[in-house]
């Protein structure tokens, strides 16, 4: 559809409207006149519907009311008034996608739904939240999400409650979690970016109610807003929907919530922050060292692709040179990287772990003498190549893992939109690109580098330093000072938090009534289709090997997995299963030397991934059956390349190859530890699951604690077992590499 320019449509004036061939889609940026809120369309075919608004919420200090606020306008509204509105429309909804996100400058809630009906249905709970949230009516929501005071009984101790209280306390025990958050700080200090908008647990306690319903006046309006809607529902009647049930209320004001420029700093910043570990364990080469820039602007689009491009190129692949050096200077034990571009300045950043801090100045050396003979002696092309490819075909598929695409192209539109440029810079890449691959002809990157790394000053030395007690004393700091403040209290003051703890607890357990609950809008039967989606499938075999094609439109590209069936691996083994998955592709074949391996794979292919996947039957599930899968995907004109990687790298992996398999063996380690570190519920349960689950069990062998216990102890006894290590990986993959064993599945 057509829709003119400067026309006004249900309240909400056109101001562009452009064809983004890119992603298929014509992107249209309105103003709503009254109320002065921007919205974004994106139309095109799918029917993953995306609804999003999105509120720029700088933090003004470290108690993390965006954080809190996010949390707490979710716990019900004016025509929504129930506890949990969430909850309860999750169990009536078909919803794809239903969250809400905090970053360091803005607060985001999106949803996403294939059913039109309960689209509406999803914007109408979330507008009515931010807008209306019960907030006003009940100072509790606060209590319960953000902090309060909790004594049951007068004679009680006084303790600090409260959701992100609690889940702010994990964050800051996690040093992945503290190195990234101080990064910003170290970088930007003049600027909101130095503030923790999730929330410091020690500063958490001195936000008011006061301050916490200010701030819901002053942001969350309107005017401050950036809504964003993706996919082939009506346009007019999204907007109808949007004026008629929410904007018209509303009068456009001025909000000042810009983002500031932090000043280049003139000289190199350094910071050393501690994290806690236990009193039994052992803090030796237990500290992160980290280097940090500050690059440009988000809105500058060539530079936002090509950074994120350049620290793949460096850090990212078993070829990059950077990562490269600092692992055989054997300052650490991994190296990894991050581009953070949802900032108005991004950051560049190169992490050791498990290094010590009296070798921060030879990390620093390495990192500026590597960068310097990259810029003296040239990139090699084939590394720039595959890095390009890899991104492009990234960015030409936008496959999301299963998010829908929308919600990304969501978050891609704020990079620049939010800092005052337009919403369609990082969405229509085009020129971007074409800039960027004038790198392999020129020295494009190398200039990139003199100029953002070795010759930027606004940079920072980050160390995070393990330390023995430290929760300890923060949690002794906390009693103490909890302590005094019951002392300082009056037998009223006492009792009025007494009472307000108590009310809190019967708010919290109390039922929502059956009118609450009716308010709630739910699907039933008649609003979904009956006739399921059938997904095409064709039945073959091939040289006897059973084929599973699917013949869909896929932009040209090939989807090739391979499923072996893992059932000949015998029980002693099986946690070599999931080793494989870590170093298959990482390490050297009879043909390519690791590194040019990664460049084969880089450039010639969309990716090439392993994984060991359990499925169970309908009829139970007790049963399973494990397969070891590959997953690799090509442009059609290049599978005759990617079948040829493949057959090498399954048929001729090198493991006799020592350094380089210690190598991996100690990044995957460290990988596991993060992943803990953030997913510790789920590494509990699935634990949990593997005493009375055979599916369980098998999981935890490759995947779980188990198996991170099973490559610490690798790793521990590496040099004395290596030869019965590199053995028992020939026979498992000797075992499951089987034709007998294998099914494919191709997608074109």
């Amino acid at each position: 559809m057509k829709l003119m320019s400067e026309q006004e449509y249900h309240g909400f004036r056109l101001l562009e409207e452009r064809k983004i061939e890119e992603i298929n889609s014509i992107g249209r940026l309105f103003i709503h006149e009254k109320s002065g809120a921007r919205l974004l369309h994106l139309e095109n075919e799918d029917d993953n519907k995306v609804f999003s608004i999105t509120f720029r919420t700088p933090p003004v200090d470290s108690t993390g009311l965006p954080h809190i606020l996010e949390h707490s306008v979710l716990c019900g509204s004016r025509k929504f008034p129930t506890k949990e509105p969430f909850v309860e429309l999750a169990k009536g909804s078909l919803n794809t996608f239903l969250n809400a996100m905090t970053f360091p400058d803005k607060t985001m809630y999106p949803i996403a739904s294939r059913n039109p009906k309960d689209f509406f249905n999803l914007m109408d709970v979330y507008l009515d939240a931010v807008f209306y949230p019960n907030i006003y009516k009940y100072p509790e929501i606060l209590m319960q999400e953000g902090w309060h005071y909790d004594i049951g009984k007068k004679d009680d101790e006084i303790n600090y409650k409260g959701v992100v209280y609690n889940e702010m306390k994990g964050v800051f025990s996690s040093p992945e979690s503290i190195l990234f958050r101080k990064i910003s700080e170290s970088l930007f200090p003049d600027t909101p970016y130095s503030l923790e908008s999730g929330g410091d647990p020690e500063v958490i306690p001195e936000l008011t109610y006061d301050q916490f319903i200010r701030f819901h006046k002053k942001y969350y309006h309107p005017s401050n807003s950036f809504i964003f809607l993706y996919g082939n529902g009506n346009i007019f009647e999204q907007l109808e929907f949007l004026n008629d049930r929410y904007l018209k209320d509303f009068d456009r004001i001025e909000v000042n919530s810009e983002i500031p420029l932090q000043a280049p700093l003139e000289k190199p910043a350094e910071m050393i922050v501690e994290y806690p570990i236990s009193a039994d364990e052992e803090d030796r080469e237990k500290t992160f060292l980290s280097l940090n820039w500050a690059i440009g602007k988000a809105t500058d689009p060539e530079l936002y692709l090509a950074f994120d491009i350049l620290e793949h190129l460096l850090l990212e692949t078993p070829a990059a040179p950077l990562k490269k050096a600092l692992l055989e200077a054997k300052l650490g034990k991994d190296v990894f990287g991050a581009f953070e571009s949802s900032l108005i300045q991004p950051v560049f950043t190169v992490v050791i772990k498990n290094s010590e801090v009296n070798r921060v100045e030879q990390f620093e050396n390495v990192v500026f003498d590597t960068l310097n003979k990259l810029v003296k002696s040239g990139i090699d092309k084939k590394l720039i190549e595959g890095s390009i490819n890899i991104k492009e075909f990234k960015l030409r598929e936008a496959d999301y893992r299963g998010f829908p695409k929308g919600l990304y192209y969501c978050i891609q539109s704020k990079d620049s939109w939010l800092y005052e440029s337009s919403p369609f810079d990082h969405l229509a890449y085009e020129n971007a690109l074409s800039l960027v691959k004038s790198a392999l002809t020129s020295d494009h990157f190398e200039q990139l580098i003199s100029q953002y790394l070795i010759n930027n000053t606004h940079r920072s030395r980050l160390m995070v330093v393990p330390k023995k007690g430290l929760e300890e004393q923060r949690a002794a700091r906390t009693r103490k000072h909890l302590s005094d403040y019951k002392v300082s209290l009056s037998e009223q003051e006492i009792e009025r938090l007494v009472k307000e703890t108590a009310r809190l607890r019967q708010r919290q357990v109390e039922p929502d009534s059956p009118e609450a609950l009716a308010s709630i809008p739910l699907l039933t039967l008649d609003d979904i289709t009956r006739k399921p989606e059938r997904l095409p499938l064709e039945e073959r075999r091939k040289d006897n090997v059973p084929v599973l094609f699917h013949p869909m439109f896929t932009s040209h590209i090939g989807y090739i997995n391979l499923y072996f069936a893992t059932n000949s691996v015998p029980q002693a083994l099986l946690p070599y299963l999931g080793l494989l998955t870590n170093i298959l592709s990482k390490i050297s074949t009879e043909k390519y030397p690791y590194e040019e391996l990664s460049n084969e794979i880089n450039i010639h292919t969309g990716g090439i991934h392993f994984s060991v996947e359990t499925y169970t039957p309908k009829e139970n599930s007790v049963d399973y059956d494990s397969r070891f899968l590959v997953r690799s995907k090509a442009l059609i004109e290049r599978l005759p390349t990617l079948f040829d990687l493949l057959s090498e790298i399954i048929c001729c992996t090198k493991f006799d190859e020592k350094q380089r398999i210690k190598e991996t063996l100690q990044e995957t380690k460290s990988r596991l530890e993060m992943s803990i570190f953030q997913n510790g519920h789920f590494v509990a349960t699935n634990r949990l699951s593997s005493y009375f689950s055979p599916l369980g069990w098998f999981t935890e062998q490759v995947s779980g604690l188990s198996y991170y216990q099973f490559i610490a102890n690798l790793e521990k006894n590496f040099e004395q077992n290596f030869d019965q290590i590199a053995q028992n990986l020939k026979d498992v993959a000797k075992l499951v590499f089987n034709r007998n064993n294998l099914l494919v599945s191709y997608t074109a």
